[in-house]
């Protein structure tokens, strides 16, 4: 972990020279124009602790509150509002200077200062608009918190590169400070800058407020496409990469012998009562986190029902713990529907929470942990595949648990045409959006088509609401373009309420209606190659959300 705490803290300094910086650069200048002796580490504080808190705890926040995420920029918004009307109106700065004042006595002694606590509120201000340019470092830091999965390796690289990143910050503003007071001509116009950077400080609000300092960041690396590019590179070196590695999977507890965590509490079973790990011992027991319109988890479930008919005789038992990653399939009833459709069996217990995920430090869609008669794990393998493997794994651990096995190993093989990823449309997740114009989260918005796709990109057309985990058709002319290269391609809808209707078209030629009155996944195309295509599908009816596609 020393290591990432390391390149983590180099990273946040060398982030001063990316274009991810120049729309707080304003705000961390105006940090010189006031006041107080301490102000700068109140401002460098204030940025520390909030960039820290929200980056690893903004995703647990919304979950547990409800709160809009962007409602918090708006705290931002009229905090820099505010400091730049006190930089403007002399009145307004004598009463932000008061109120600090009377606020300092209740602070420790040692931070008795004013511009101390006006610096701190400033540098939160920072901390809750600003975006960095995330390196692969930061990357992981953020996906384990999209997950709630924060640890103490997460808190210190985080730390590392706020401390890193505020540095610079600070030096800046101590720099402009004493630029001001030893350059005679900035010192004798002191007041006129001050009120030129009270104005730019409350354009910079309206700006966040509109997101235009967004469109200005992605202008910026649109006309300017090599800008920072090299910034990042030292954190893929091996060394990172290997402790990248550790951290994520430091959660796979269970990836070597040990004792299996038990099933936790709170979860519906679907098919048995609800069973423990203690209650399975004499059974090999087949551990299988799955989720029912993931197409990976799909194409092993065959597999899983073919075992458990083969074995469970002999003393197999599997557990499907169906662990969420769309809000819909939380239902109870979309859960059961699609245990019936897919004719699963065996015992499926319901892991909304997660709880049982984080018991097994899970990580992937579809996992499966293998655990002998007397409750260790004894084999995991994630993702698709390994069949023949796994089964010879299972039949093992039977005749260790004094079964008679004779069948033969004879799993039928499919071919993974694929080239494009698992693609997510909301934003949270959606890295490959590619519309002409800046993204609006959680809003109606209108989008126009791009004229040319990239491979893997999608782009949106006429009006959608994009949320965190889907986007919303809100009209009949509603379109999403997809530019992609496999053989199938499958797609996570949800309905209207009544059923929703989809024209596809496949390099501009009609090919179906799909009726969505379900929520679940739909094969959108069923291909004989794996050619890079256009996809382009049209929303008849207003209110269907599309979540992700996958391919095959």
């Amino acid at each position: 972990m020393l290591i990432l705490v390391v390149f983590a803290f180099i990273a946040g300094i060398v982030t001063v020279l990316s274009p991810c910086i120049l729309p707080i650069l304003p705000i961390v200048l105006s940090g010189s124009l006031v006041s107080g002796k301490k102000r700068p580490y109140g401002i460098v504080t204030g940025f520390v602790l909030s960039f820290t808190f929200f980056t690893l705890f903004l995703s647990t926040i919304v979950r547990a509150t409800g709160i809009n995420a962007d409602s918090l920029r708006l705290v931002s918004v009229i905090i820099v509002a505010m400091f730049g009307a006190s930089l403007l109106v002399p009145k307004f700065q004598e009463l932000s200077e008061k109120l600090f004042a009377r606020l300092s006595n209740f602070a420790p002694k040692v931070n008795q200062d004013a511009g101390y606590l006006s610096g701190v509120l400033l540098g939160i201000g920072i901390g809750l608009v600003w975006t960095p340019c995330v390196g692969p470092i930061l990357a992981a830091v953020i996906t384990l918190a999209a997950t709630s999965e924060v640890s103490s390796s997460a808190v210190a690289i985080t730390l590392a590169y706020s401390v890193g990143t505020a540095i610079p910050m600070m030096a800046i503003v101590i720099g402009g400070r004493r630029l001001l007071t030893r350059v005679p001509w900035l010192f004798t116009h002191s007041v006129k800058i001050q009120k030129v950077f009270g104005i730019i400080m409350i354009l910079t609000a309206i700006a966040i407020n509109f997101n235009i300092d967004r469109k200005f960041q992605t202008y910026i690396l649109q006309a300017f496409p090599q800008y920072g590019t090299g910034l990042t590179r030292f954190e893929t070196n091996e060394a990172v990469k290997r402790e990248l590695e550790a951290i994520k999977g430091n959660k796979n507890k269970q990836s070597s012998n040990g004792l299996a965590p038990d099933f936790q509490a709170g979860g519906e079973w679907l098919n048995s009562e609800p069973l423990s790990v203690e209650s399975l011992r004499g059974k090999v027991v087949i551990v299988d986190f799955w989720t029912y319109t993931c197409i990976n988890c799909i194409r092993t479930l065959p597999y899983l029902n073919d075992w458990y008919e083969k074995y469970h005789d002999n003393g197999l038992e599997i557990v499907g713990v169906h662990t969420p990653e769309f809000e819909f399939e939380k239902n109870i009833d979309n859960l059961k529907k699609a245990v019936a459709d897919f004719e699963l069996k065996y015992p499926i217990v319901q892991d909304n929470d997660y709880k049982t995920w984080r018991a097994y430090g899970n990580q992937y869609w579809p996992a499966k942990y293998i655990i002998d008669s007397k409750g260790t794990v004894r084999f995991t393998h994630f993702g698709e595949g390994a069949y023949d493997e796994t089964e010879k794994i299972i039949q093992d651990l039977l005749r260790e648990a004094g079964s008679s096995i004779e069948e033969a190993v004879d799993n039928y093989k499919y071919s993974l045409h694929a080239v494009t990823p698992e693609t997510y449309i909301g934003w949270a997740r959606g890295s490959a959006f590619a519309t002409k114009d800046q993204l609006v989260k959680n809003k109606n918005s209108n989008y126009t088509l791009r004229n040319s796709l990239s491979l893997s990109t999608f782009s949106l057309g006429g009006n959608w609401s994009v949320m965190e985990e889907y986007a919303q058709a809100e009209s009949r002319d509603s379109v999403l373009e997809l530019r992609y290269s496999a053989m199938d391609v499958f797609l996570v809808l949800e309905s209207p309420g009544d059923t929703g209707k989809v024209r596809v078209f496949l390099d501009n030629q009609e090919i179906q209606t799909i009726e969505v009155a379900e929520n679940r996944l739909y094969e959108i195309v069923k291909g004989k190659d794996n050619a890079v295509r256009l996809l382009r599908l049209e929303f008849l009816t207003p209110g269907v959300k599309v979540y992700a596609f996958t391919f095959g």
